[in-house]
């Protein structure tokens, strides 16, 4: 299952009482401000939920697929890097892991 704003919003609005379009407007707030900070290249804290920080990647040289014998240059950039809080990570340790989906041999 994925969350979603509007289930994040629906949610909040009803356990608060609050109308819909209020709490809409604080969390895209929230979020507007964390994208500003990170188009910055700040680090976003939030205490018990984990870290957002910009990471600088490497450039490096990558492989096409369709012509493996080509190389392709792959330029540096930056990317957002998320490191859950320790609350978080306790709490997806907890899942119990993936059902095993069947490999199924080529066939021939």
């Amino acid at each position: 299952m994925t969350l979603t704003k509007r289930d994040l919003v629906n949610r909040i609005a009803e356990e608060t009482g609050q109308i819909q379009q209020k709490v809409l407007i604080v969390v895209q707030k929230s979020l507007d401000y964390i994208a500003e900070a990170l188009a910055r290249g700040d680090k976003v804290e939030l205490r018990n939920f984990g870290v957002f920080e910009v990471r600088v990647r490497k450039a490096r040289i990558g492989r096409n697929p369709n012509v493996p014998t080509k190389d392709v240059p792959i330029p540096q950039r930056s990317v957002v890097k998320f490191k859950p809080g320790k609350e978080m990570r306790k709490a997806v340790l907890r899942l119990p892991p993936p059902p095993k989906v069947p490999v199924q041999p080529p066939q021939t």
